[in-house]
């Protein structure tokens, strides 16, 4: 979409951005603004940016533009050996997850969130709460980071479509309701993994997908995306980890605050259901409305490095530096 006469406008808007508020300087990709029509014919081309972005020794961090639905097409271009071998921030959601679990296979912590059309080019201004996220996980990271529930938050209905005559509309901003704890009890601890668990059928049983094995001990990450997921679909994708064993690997999950307003409730009955009874997890942490993906605003959280729920307080800690200096 970036490249598309109607949202170029989101590209200038993020490049003026990155380029004035944050000091960097922006390499656009060749392939990056060439349209729909053309990166849906190739798929190459948009894996030859991202490996070219990786080799490249003077970019420091690829910023996704945007999601969609097709990313595992990219799959059979890619090159683990350029990735691992030149490690570097990256950011995105959404379909980007399976760009994440590109980034795990080779061993790198990857960034979820942020992408260009929906964060860098927000309108009016990056939100206080995403602008925050962006200072303490990529400019000035912590050795502890607590992070907190927004005070604030909006729902898919909510949105500003994006279109030049609505480049002063702000996205409305709603109380939001804080951090629900489903279920659980104690502290659990585990590196992050996970992503937009609409994205999960494009990638089980492929090379992408974490075996059980590769669960052990983590927090498991699951956020929804704007296409209003059915409540029978994400029962049947948590009965599919439940049956592979991951349910019974993981110490926690952390769900993101549903896209879709009328889901928010009836996503959590899903979870306690599949999850404590059928499953027979009861105590498995279940931390709840989390700003994190399509839930505005968003968060950024770094994959692969230790966070804490603790279940008492209903708080959620990065445990160690987001970033290397």
């Amino acid at each position: 979409m970036l490249g598309e006469k109607p949202f170029i406008h989101k590209y200038e808007l993020a490049k003026e951005r990155l380029e004035k508020d944050y000091e960097l300087h922006v390499v656009t990709m060749p392939n990056a603004l060439k349209g729909i029509d053309y990166l849906y014919r190739h798929p190459e081309a948009r894996a030859e940016d991202l490996m070219d972005a990786f080799r490249d020794p003077n970019i420091k961090a690829i910023f996704n533009a945007i999601g969609g639905n097709d990313t595992i097409r990219l799959l059979p271009y890619i090159d683990f050996d350029v990735i691992r071998q030149n490690p570097k921030i990256f950011t995105g959601f959404s379909d980007t997850t399976t760009n994440h679990f590109m980034m795990q296979k080779a061993g790198l912590v990857s960034y979820y969130g942020l992408s260009v059309m929906n964060n860098w080019a927000e309108y009016v201004e990056i939100n206080p709460y995403t602008k925050d996220a962006i200072q303490k996980i990529l400019f000035e990271p912590q050795d502890r980071l607590d992070i907190p529930c927004s005070p604030y938050c909006s729902f898919n209905e909510d949105k500003v479509w994006w279109d030049e005559n609505n480049m002063q509309k702000q996205t409305p901003r709603y109380e939001n309701y804080g951090y629900e704890l489903l279920q659980g009890k104690g502290i659990a601890r585990g590196e992050l993994l996970g992503g937009c668990i609409n994205v999960f059928p494009s990638l089980l049983g492929t090379s992408l997908f974490p075996a059980p094995d590769k669960w052990q001990g983590k927090i498991m990450l699951l956020e929804t995306s704007e296409s209003d997921m059915p409540e029978f679909l994400l029962t049947e994708l948590l009965r599919n980890f439940h049956a592979q064993g991951i349910l019974h690997a993981i110490k926690g999950i952390i769900v993101g605050k549903p896209s879709i307003k009328n889901k928010y409730e009836s996503y959590k009955e899903v979870y306690r259901k599949v999850i404590a009874e059928e499953a027979g997890l009861p105590d498995l942490p279940i931390l709840y409305n989390v700003n994190v993906g399509h839930a505005y605003p968003i968060g950024l959280f770094p994959l692969g490095l230790t966070y804490e729920i603790n279940c008492e307080n209903k708080t959620l800690t990065l445990m160690e530096p987001a970033t290397l200096s």
